[in-house]
């Protein structure tokens, strides 16, 4: 069972290089740094302090959901279906709000548990069912959206009262103040992944399910708590989106899924489970937030930065799994 995506280099390499310049995020980490020196070189605006702190604030929504879904990837499976409830959330939060007159604060909590309880169906019918988490995440993906178009009938809400809008538009400290509550989340996710049974589990079902099943591990009920968890921080990118846009409509949160899965999959951690880091997800959080804006602040249009995204994420996956290979002696 292995925790970190390390290099594999000959044993004579390993003895002279430093262990933390083996690590896959280390690696991340220097071209992160050499792309951004270099989009610096070519826009000026980039590397100013309001616009990477402006981009910690456009980042917040994914890095949230990132995450748990560092979790659930370790553990070998996969939720496709957390754009979907981002805009199901979004839509309830305003509907419960404005249609069925809920007090803001209990429609924030309505919202949350509506995440949670999306989560759990995942969770319950993976774990219980033993349908697939990629069929049966692609099932609620279309579920969770339709729901979300049917209720909302393409009408959206406006007219939130001042002090909500104050997680997703003002600073603290002179930093964004939904950013806060990112780095609060990546301190306690990195605690719980590095430094407790729970995460040492996650690593023990990604790696062999089977034999932790067998050891005794309580698989079905850590899964679920990670697919409900999952549910729950869509939840609360969904308010703090809403809160950051001053609208709810039930289109938000579509392509989420696929910038979440290539943070957490650019950061070093395997598709195919027992290998990831949250530091990692970070780092490729970053890299992905930081190419879009540099690359659009250097004139490149949108499609063309889809486009290298998707390649630096080809890129990532090939050097990924050949990293695996040959750490299995393949």
């Amino acid at each position: 069972m292995s925790a970190m995506s390390e290099i594999p280099l000959p044993q004579a390499a390993k003895r002279v290089v430093p262990w933390w310049l083996l690590r896959h995020e280390t690696m991340l980490a220097v071209i992160l740094l050499i792309a951004l020196i270099g989009l610096g070189g070519l826009n000026s605006r980039f590397l100013t302090l309001d616009n990477l702190l402006n981009q910690g604030r456009l980042t917040t929504e994914v890095g949230l959901i990132a995450l748990p879904m560092t979790f659930i990837i370790i553990t070998g499976g996969i939720d496709l279906s957390v754009g979907s409830i981002v805009g199901l959330c979004a839509i309830l939060l305003g509907y419960s709000w404005k249609v069925f007159g809920f007090p803001l604060p209990l429609a924030i909590g309505f919202s949350l548990l509506v995440g949670a309880t999306a989560g759990f169906l995942n969770g319950i019918v993976i774990t219980r069912v033993k349908v697939p988490p990629l069929i049966m995440t692609i099932a609620t993906l279309a579920l969770y959206r339709g729901l979300a178009e049917g209720i909302s009938q393409a009408r959206s809400v406006r007219g939130y009262p001042e002090w909500f809008y104050f997680v997703g538009q003002e600073n603290l400290f002179g930093v964004p103040a939904q950013l806060w509550l990112l780095l609060i989340a990546i301190v306690v996710s990195a605690i719980v992944l590095d430094r407790t049974t729970f995460g040492r589990t996650l690593y023990a079902i990604g790696s062999n399910e089977t034999a932790a099943r067998f050891s005794g591990l309580p698989v079905d009920r850590v899964k679920l708590i990670i697919y409900t968890l999952s549910g729950l921080m869509a939840g609360i990118s969904a308010c703090v989106l809403v809160s950051r846009v001053t609208t709810t409509r039930s289109d938000m949160g579509i392509g989420y899924e696929l910038d979440v899965i290539a943070a957490v999959v650019l950061g070093g951690t395997s598709i195919f489970g027992g290998v990831g880091t949250i530091w990692g997800t970070v780092v490729g959080l970053a890299m992905i937030q930081l190419l879009k804006n540099g690359l659009a602040l250097t004139g490149v249009k949108g499609d063309a930065t889809i486009v290298v995204i998707g390649t630096v994420l080809i890129l990532s996956t090939l050097v990924a799994g050949s990293l695996q290979r040959r750490r299995e002696g393949v």
